[in-house]
């Protein structure tokens, strides 16, 4: 919590403390009009009783019985410590009201008056000790969610950051070498393809630095993703791909999908058959789901890293953007790899 919120919070309290004791010294007025005020001494003496075992308890309790006792869920010797602490408070006020009013203040009654006004400012002081308590408390219960925040945000960055190096370089080179190919060919399709990994490089570049992202974009990445890797087969329906143009607006956490759908790409074995690779992106209600499987090869030296440390990183970032709502299955069976992730 930011120093300047914890000063106002202690100024705060301080001015709602010293409003209750004007209440209280209202409450104490004499005489039957109601408006006399207390004496002068009386004033002095009441001021001290109460504000000087208050404060005295007050960060006694927040500078050291909350750090050396609470934290570290010593419970009973923060209690000795605190009734101890309130203790010391009563008697330091009631020495400072007999050097400031009277020496013989305390002991205006004997022993007995002294014993009953060491209660009563033992009492103040333990009190101004439980709230002290409570308020450290509170700040360090914000600044550990302040914490855990600002990890989660570095954790993030971080894990995008690996889950971008994941990608396969070689999908770029070829791309590029397929894409010039294709400019003596058909320049106008080979345009069409260069404007497409623009667009996907521009994505990477920028559009993954929010936190969330419409979920058109990541579907519009993958659409083009996939016209990309159909440069490279004549058998331009061995991926099926079907999604919905309307998206209702919904927004995701960037590149969820897409790692999955690259994975595909990658270990996808035979090229010539029909719909190796199937993914389907459907909204219902109140849930996306994403569904992708390809075929594979397990035998294949590729694919002994299949799910590998990728899928890792994408499984954290999961648990991290989407705790408690969201469902991932991941199936390998008969060669057949799929991946069913429902984001709700």
């Amino acid at each position: 919590m930011k120093s300047t919120v914890v000063v106002l919070l202690h100024f705060g309290y301080w001015i709602l403390y010293l409003g209750l004791l004007t209440i209280l010294l209202s409450a104490m007025q004499i005489g039957k009009d109601g408006h006399l005020l207390p004496t002068a001494h009386f004033l002095k003496s009441f001021l001290i009783a109460t504000i000087v075992p208050g404060v005295i308890g007050f960060y006694t309790s927040y500078n050291f019985l909350f750090t050396k006792y609470l934290q570290k869920k010593r419970i009973g010797a923060l209690l000795i410590f605190g009734i101890l602490s309130a203790l010391v408070a009563a008697i330091i006020a009631g020495v400072s009201l007999s050097a400031l009013i009277a020496p013989n203040i305390m002991f205006a009654d004997g022993f007995t008056s002294a014993n009953a006004e060491i209660f009563v400012m033992s009492l103040i002081a333990f009190i101004h000790v439980v709230v002290a308590l409570v308020m450290k408390g509170f700040i360090s219960w914000y600044d550990d969610i302040k914490l855990k925040q600002d990890l989660n945000r570095k954790n993030y960055e971080m894990e995008l950051s690996l889950v971008k190096s994941q990608i396969d370089p070689h999908f770029l080179f070829n791309t590029l070498n397929n894409i010039d190919v294709l400019i003596t060919k058909d320049s106008a399709r080979a345009s069409d393809y260069l404007n497409k990994l623009s667009d996907i490089m521009r994505f990477m570049l920028y559009e993954t630095k929010t936190e969330k992202i419409p979920l058109k974009k990541e579907l519009g990445y993958i659409e083009k993703f996939i016209e990309l890797q159909k440069i490279r087969t004549v058998n331009q329906n061995y991926v099926k791909f079907y999604s919905l143009n309307d998206t209702n607006n919904l927004m995701i956490a960037p590149m969820i999908l897409i790692p999955f759908v690259e994975n595909a790409f990658k270990h996808a074995e035979n090229k010539k058959t029909e719909n190796a690779i199937n993914i389907e992106v459907k909204i219902e209600k109140d849930k996306i789901i994403f569904k992708c499987e390809n075929n594979f090869n397990k035998y294949s030296e590729l694919n002994k890293e299949f799910g590998g440390l990728g899928n890792e990183l994408i499984k954290r970032r999961l648990i991290l953007l989407y705790p408690n709502s969201h469902t991932l299955k991941i199936t390998n069976i008969d060669e057949l790899y799929k991946v069913e992730l429902t984001l709700y």
